[in-house]
């Protein structure tokens, strides 16, 4: 599982850094799922090898402008690149309606279906090679946490537990084999209590804005990377809980208590440059969220690109 950061900016873009936009691309192939989608993404997605022919989905956290507003954009390109497969959007409750006057209004006439998916009631949505989870989370509007799960993991048959419960080798033993859970002599049989995985499915979890970040503790379990906002340092703490954000030591916290391996910082206040040695700087951030935080740390920038081996490493 890779991911690759279009936008790392909080509510508007620097002159280094886009508005929000994650891309997480599956380990097989080249599928693709775009969490968010600011202003601009598709010039930033110009700058990748990313096809819009093999956009698996988009994922909207929430309906504010700097994680939307470039979906009209990104469509039109992938119309006029000749997609005609229907695409998947996951999004809050108002986004179906804004895209679909917007496409009214400016004529938009695209050539592939889009499926809208409320995130508002979706506890799970399962692709062909990835299940993604939602969590709710706490901002001035509804909000989503986003956990994708790898499915089709290379897996082994139990042969030893198959044969002690005297389930004959056969088709059921197959249908086991491919993931699909069966029926023996009027009892279920669920195949994940008869596979054995080579590794464990790799997990990440990805957060739009949010001012609890302990309200992602059960859907970081199993998880191995969090992507979180970090939008102000510790000193704008009051700040963060005023406008529903959070700072980048509270983050870090929460990853040490429940112990998640990988932590990602991004989604950083425009007040804050790249550059070290001015202050406060997203240096600040880091070493804030580093002084509680015994994991691995990253701080995304534009076009920072990570990928997840199956061990549960996060290399860049």
């Amino acid at each position: 599982m890779n991911l690759l950061f279009l936008g790392t900016s909080a509510g508007v873009p620097t002159k280094q850094r886009n508005v929000s936009g994650i891309a997480l691309r599956e380990s097989k192939g080249k599928g693709w799922y775009l969490i968010d989608c600011g202003e601009g993404t598709q010039h930033q997605v110009l700058h990748t090898k990313l096809s819009f022919h093999s956009l698996k989905a988009i994922l909207i956290t929430h309906v504010h402008g700097d994680h939307c507003y470039g979906l009209p954009g990104i469509l039109a390109s992938a119309a006029m690149g000749g997609r005609t497969a229907p695409l998947t959007i996951v999004a809050p409750k108002g986004i179906q309606d804004w895209l679909e006057a917007t496409c009214a209004v400016t004529q938009l006439c695209l050539p592939f279906a889009l499926e809208f998916i409320c995130s508002d009631d979706l506890p799970c949505v399962e692709f062909e090679n990835m299940a993604v989870a939602t969590c709710a989370l706490s901002h001035r509007v509804p909000c989503y946490a986003y956990a994708f799960t790898e499915r089709n993991v290379e897996a082994a048959l139990d042969v030893d537990k198959l044969a002690q419960q005297g389930i004959p080798r056969g088709p059921v033993w197959g249908q086991l084999k491919q993931g699909r859970d069966v029926a023996f002599e009027g009892k279920p049989l669920r195949s994940q209590n008869y596979l054995l995985f080579k590794h464990a499915p790799r997990k990440v979890v990805i957060a739009g804005d949010n001012d609890q970040p302990e309200l992602l503790a059960e859907a970081c379990a199993g998880a191995q990377v969090l992507v979180h906002e970090a939008t102000y340092t510790e000193a704008m703490a009051e700040k963060a809980g005023e406008v529903g954000h959070s700072y980048g030591k509270q983050v870090a916290a929460f990853a040490e208590r429940v112990k998640l391996p990988n932590l990602v910082l991004t989604h950083f206040s425009p007040r804050y440059p790249l550059i070290s040695h001015t202050s406060p700087s997203i240096e600040n951030i880091r070493k804030e969220a580093q002084s509680v935080y015994s994991g691995a740390l990253y701080m995304a920038r534009d076009f920072s690109e990570y990928s997840l081996d199956k061990a549960g490493a996060l290399l860049r």
